[in-house]
């Protein structure tokens, strides 16, 4: 009997026990008479952008290579060993200045020798003339003696033009790069001397694609930078290609800049802005703000602390904007961040302005 009381006493205990908790709760619902208030949902934070006109240059960017103004390989007409070089690799050069002579005494003679047969042939026809206006000598006799004073003449041309093929000129101002003759050397008409070029101004050469080909004409302004140099450069288009290149489906474009300071160099390579055309007044919007659907495109306006949905037309894109032609008017404050959360008519709070 008191085994069961024991079991009884147990019993009770763990029962109380467990009604503790419940009791506790009930008291404190009873002395506070209401359930806690919820907490309020906080607002999406976001960044907006300010709407206003500003300048909006729709430019292609291309990549292309610098050209010299003029080059030639300096190469000789004739063969010949070389007896004078008279040019500094890397020296600037006029037109017209002897660069180098190959050796030319026997021209050099034999001109000499027609030259005195002018003088005596010369001296022949004129008293053959003279004769020949007082009777004295035939017709025939006077005109062996003009023959002989042309033909000499035309041998003294001949001679001089070879004379002149044994000697190269500089054919327009520029500057020499490095030869690869030395003095005493046997040149032949294969053998390049050295290369001459005309840097001041210097040619861009780019190509477009084709579907911009009717928006690129001569006059076109251009910048362009240069690999590993961080000024711009500025030129104007002079000439395009009159066809469209069948297997890249491209148009080649060449244009000009000024290079007095002679940066520019050829082979460089170019990193070239065409602007195709200029709009002052344009809305431009950043591209994450635009958000794509079905049937066009969206923004975000910020109005009364709300997030609403507002359907634009866009036109030129650039590298970070879109330009807004329908939908948007200047100091409409568009949502630029946040556009996976927000709804249409979502409250949200503004904590960078721009």
């Amino acid at each position: 009997m008191k085994k069961t009381w024991i079991a009884v006493a147990i019993i009770v205990a763990i029962i109380i026990l467990l009604a503790l908790p419940k009791l506790d709760f009930l008291k404190k619902k009873d002395t506070t008479g209401a359930s806690p208030a919820p907490t309020p949902a906080s607002k999406l934070q976001v960044e907006t952008l300010v709407m206003k006109p500003s300048k909006l240059e729709d430019k292609l960017i291309v990549t292309g290579s610098i050209l010299p103004n003029e080059s030639l390989e300096l190469r000789s007409e004739t063969s010949g060993k070389i007896t004078q070089l008279l040019f500094q690799e890397g020296k600037s050069v006029r037109k017209g200045d002897l660069l180098l002579r190959i050796n030319d005494e026997e021209l050099e003679a034999e001109l000499t020798k027609q030259r005195y047969n002018r003088k005596l042939n010369q001296d022949v026809e004129f008293r053959q003339r003279k004769l020949l206006e007082k009777d004295a000598v035939s017709r025939e006799e006077y005109d062996n003696a003009l023959n002989r004073l042309k033909t000499t003449e035309a041998d003294i041309k001949v001679l001089e033009a070879q004379l002149e093929k044994t000697r190269i000129r500089a054919p327009f101002d520029g500057t020499i790069g490095l030869r690869y003759v030395s003095d005493g050397a046997y040149l032949t008409p294969s053998t390049i001397v050295a290369t001459l070029y005309s840097m001041n101004p210097a040619k861009l050469e780019f190509a477009v694609p084709s579907r911009y080909s009717s928006q690129v004409t001569t006059g076109k302004k251009i910048r362009f930078t240069v690999e590993g140099d961080t000024n711009r450069y500025e030129g104007e288009v002079y000439a395009t290609e009159p066809r469209i290149d069948q297997e890249t489906r491209t148009l080649k474009i060449r244009a000009i800049a000024e290079n007095k300071q002679g940066l520019l160099l050829p082979g460089q390579f170019v990193k070239v802005d065409l602007i195709l055309q200029s709009i002052t007044n344009a809305l431009l919007v950043p591209t994450q703000a635009v958000i794509p659907e079905q049937a066009g495109k969206k923004v975000f306006l910020y109005r009364g602390g709300k997030a609403i949905e507002t359907k634009i037309e866009t036109g030129i894109r650039t590298e970070r904007d879109l330009e807004v032609l329908s939908g948007l008017n200047p100091e409409d404050t568009v949502i630029t961040t946040g556009m996976l959360q927000l709804r249409n008519g979502m409250d949200v709070q503004i904590v960078n302005r721009k």
